[in-house]
């Protein structure tokens, strides 16, 4: 799958971590962000690179307008499929049931890591994906997005 440049992101949450410049940044909730060379920029300057960790965790593509809802469906979706602290059977099982059927579903498939057979990993297209197939994965999986 060849990947999309997007143009534009928007922080669906505080972010505060160290830029690629190593500087301590602390980017509120909404702020919008533009991205080039492969790169996310704030106030000009490179901050990540729109692949990584920090770029998955606290952005998300925003070139149609729909940003904070495609992020707030990620966050639930991560949120609905991790295992709870202290989790008991009951509750490893209904996780197992939710997971069980993002694997059975063919929309899901595209957005998994191929290179990982035995376990799920979500590829950088989840991220960045439309927002009906987000809400397609939530509502499989029983996600609740909470509006901010």
């Amino acid at each position: 799958m060849e990947q999309v440049i997007h143009k534009r992101y928007v922080a669906r949450r505080r972010a505060r971590f160290k830029g690629c410049n190593g500087q301590q940044v602390n980017i509120p909730y909404g702020s919008i962000l533009e991205a080039q060379d492969g790169f996310l920029l704030w106030k000009g300057q490179p901050l990540c690179v729109d692949t990584s960790q920090n770029a998955h965790e606290f952005f998300s593509q925003d070139d149609d307008g729909q940003g904070q809802e495609r992020g707030q469906l990620v966050a639930a979706i991560l949120t609905r499929l991790e295992t709870p602290p202290n989790a008991g059977e009951k509750c490893q099982a209904e996780l197992q049931a939710r997971w069980d059927k993002v694997w059975a579903d063919p929309l899901c498939q595209k957005y998994k890591r191929p290179e990982h057979e035995d376990f799920w990993i979500w590829n950088h297209d989840f991220y960045d994906a439309p927002v009906e197939d987000l809400r397609h994965i939530a509502a499989l999986v029983g996600a609740v997005v909470k509006r901010q």
